[in-house]
């Protein structure tokens, strides 16, 4: 029987891993993130895991004990945001290309420098191209519901790619809203007992070596073994959430749509922001405007046909995002969208926002206005400027 329980974001993060009971957690305390891993060693001092938590001296040493620990054969986890993850970067490729299923919710913060504590997502989109699985979550139920997807993705034996869980760091991790959590052996039966897909350091009777030196003879078939990996992905994340929507009465999906059945004009944004924005989508449609919402669940694999379908009869597209990627044709989220809408055989208008860096408030009104831009370029059929920046001084 699920019950309903007033959580952060941070604590339903805590919540399922106790419900998952990872066999190794290695993490080190960062802001936002930091609840996650003090109310899960919470959990260990008072024996309602059986999990060994190894507090380490950086973000670096964490993903490294978990590499470790992971091809030893274990269940493993962390958790970390921002300056954390950045300090993690080499080990982050290594997990990655190790092809170890660690899961490790990511708080997104702004990255230093200036230092800021507060929300964008420049750290998980720098780390966009690791080879991490990515998924975005828009509420504290999604969080934690998604963790408990990302170790069943993390450990399909046609995946064994690790998985970042994102969250909007104090937006979500912070405010405390209702959660409904599944019974603790529903979980377990979900997940179940943990086999690893490969042999491991300790199996002394299949010896095998992990990391080893790769030059020219083997790197580039190990890299498009990733490839291919992240592929069957996204054929394999569909057929899980499958699963978890029958046994819990959910609805997960790669991109969810809101009110596009016959949508002339549409926004496209990730996490919490799509919250905002539903209630803007509600209040035009009460005045006859044809708008709707596209959000990616899931950023890595890029679902770049279901994107596809979806806007694929829109007239202008806004692509709403939280980072910079200092490229000058966009943000990162806009240049993925720009490119699957070039395969898609028509052409909208497409304009990129970028919005929210250092936790910067974004308003139901910035929202409307972007909707009334994309009215206005439908109208004049002149688009405006491709990058815009929504709510800078």
């Amino acid at each position: 029987m699920a019950k309903m329980t007033p959580l952060t974001g941070d604590q339903a993060v805590a919540e399922a891993m106790r419900q998952i009971e990872p066999d190794v957690v290695a993490a080190y305390p960062i802001t936002p993130q930091t609840e996650i891993v003090m109310t899960f060693s919470q959990f260990v001092a008072d024996g309602k895991v059986n999990t060994e938590m190894i507090p380490v001296e950086s973000e670096h040493s964490a993903m490294s004990a978990c590499v470790g620990a992971a091809a030893a054969g274990a269940r493993t986890m962390t958790a970390t945001s921002a300056n954390g993850l950045a300090l993690m970067w080499e080990i982050v490729y290594i997990a990655a290309s190790t092809r170890l299923p660690i899961v490790m919710p990511v708080v997104n913060r702004a990255l230093s420098g200036p230092i800021n504590i507060h929300c964008d997502h420049s750290d998980s989109m720098g780390a966009r191209d690791s080879g991490w699985i990515q998924v975005y979550c828009e509420n504290a139920q999604e969080v934690y519901e998604n963790v408990i997807l990302a170790m069943r993705i993390a450990e399909h034996k046609d995946v064994l790619l690790p998985v970042m869980v994102c969250q909007d760091g104090f937006i979500t991790s912070h405010a405390v809203e209702g959660v409904e959590l599944f019974a603790d052996d529903q979980i377990k039966k979900f997940i179940g007992e943990y086999k690893p897909a490969m042999p491991t350091m300790l199996d002394v009777d299949n010896p095998v070596t992990y990391g080893p030196f790769d030059l020219q003879d083997f790197y580039f078939e190990h890299k498009r073994q990733q490839s291919e990996a992240v592929k069957n992905s996204l054929s394999v994340i569909p057929k899980i959430m499958e699963e978890f929507n029958k046994t819990f009465g959910r609805n997960h999906d790669l991109i969810e749509e809101y009110k596009m059945d016959d949508a002339e004009v549409a926004i496209v944004v990730l996490s919490s922001t799509a919250g905002t924005t539903k209630v803007v989508v509600d209040e035009l449609r009460s005045q006859g405007m044809k708008v709707g919402l596209v959000r990616p669940c899931f950023f890595r694999p890029f679902p770049k046909e279901r994107i596809i379908k979806a806007l694929l009869k829109t007239k202008a597209i806004a692509v709403l995002d939280r980072s910079e990627s200092f490229s000058g044709c966009g943000g990162p989220l806009f240049t993925e969208i720009k490119s699957a809408m070039y395969d898609s055989g028509v052409k909208p208008y497409l304009a990129n926002y970028i919005f929210g860096l250092g936790g910067r408030d974004i308003f139901p009104e910035d929202i409307r206005n972007v909707y009334k831009d994309l009215v206005d370029i439908v109208r004049t059929a002149k688009s405006k400027d491709q990058i815009n920046y929504l709510g800078v001084r």
